[in-house]
């Protein structure tokens, strides 16, 4: 029966185990963070095809890590997890897109490079244990702060990304990782899954995430060098809105929030500017 589903829908079921959804946003943010800070045309392309090529690795890994946990919880939106995929050609695409990944980051530059293998690393790191643990937040953290230097060190003229870019990343890293759990508290538990969400709670996990997305977006407000234009206070309202969306909904619908107030955080920094 499984043979019979892998071929009926091999691609549809390969895109849908490589987390589509988080790998689109991140990309786009990587690529509008290159945009910001002013990469030609060619490096933007390059930093935007590393990044897609990292997290589909990193997708595709949490699924192959996961599988006896979803089957176990029979989570429907998995196909490892329903046997309409089988695992290697998971384990298959996995392995291009890392060496796809590998071979994009080292084009980059060197510091740009180790930069964001580190980031691919720390979302591997994730995946392979530390989801488990109370430093389930260190690998967002890391990785979503670090985000900015990757695209500010590619390419020619190469400069780490300012502190609050950094502090920015990371607050909307962990606020991110806060709401993607939310919906899966009772699952994860179940199968021995005890992050930081776990252990705070949904209350506090959801008060933490709002804290933290709000943090982010006053940070990539007030963070730039120079006065904050009128505009930008009142895409602040609409980013308030998306958090509130962020830790009110249930479902898959607070992540989405959330990579939408990451991608307008990023589109504050390219409209206003060097």
């Amino acid at each position: 029966m499984e043979q019979t589903a892998v071929r009926r829908a091999p691609a549809s079921g390969l895109l849908a185990a490589s987390h589509p959804g988080p790998a689109a946003a991140v990309t786009a943010v990587a690529a509008l963070l290159a945009v910001s800070a002013e990469k030609g045309a060619g490096t933007v392309a390059l930093v935007a095809a590393a990044v897609l090529a990292g997290q589909l690795s990193i997708g595709w890994g949490n699924d192959l890590v996961d599988v006896s946990r979803d089957r176990a919880t029979a989570r429907a939106d998995k196909p490892l997890a329903r046997g309409d995929l089988a695992v290697r050609p998971v384990a298959l695409a996995l392995g291009v897109a890392a060496a796809t990944c590998l071979g994009l980051s080292v084009l980059l530059g060197g510091r740009a490079a180790v930069v964001h293998l580190v980031c691919v690393s720390l979302g591997h790191a994730y995946n392979l244990g530390l989801k488990t643990t109370a430093l389930s937040w260190a690998p967002y953290a890391g990785a979503f702060g670090l985000l900015p230097s990757v695209a500010s060190l590619a390419g020619t003229d190469p400069a780490w990304a300012p502190w609050w870019a950094t502090a920015a990343g990371a607050a909307l890293g962990v606020g991110a990782h806060l709401v993607n759990v939310l919906p899966d508290l009772a699952d994860d538990e179940a199968t021995g899954v005890r992050g930081l969400p776990h252990r705070l709670g949904a209350t506090r996990a959801r008060v933490g995430a709002a804290l933290l997305l709000a943090l982010a977006s006053l940070l990539a407000v007030l963070g730039p060098a120079g006065r904050a234009p009128a505009w930008a206070f009142a895409v602040l309202a609409g980013i308030a809105a998306l958090t509130l969306l962020a830790v009110g909904r249930e479902g898959r619908w607070p992540f989405r929030a959330a990579m939408a107030v990451a991608l307008l955080d990023v589109v504050l920094l390219v409209a206003a500017g060097p």
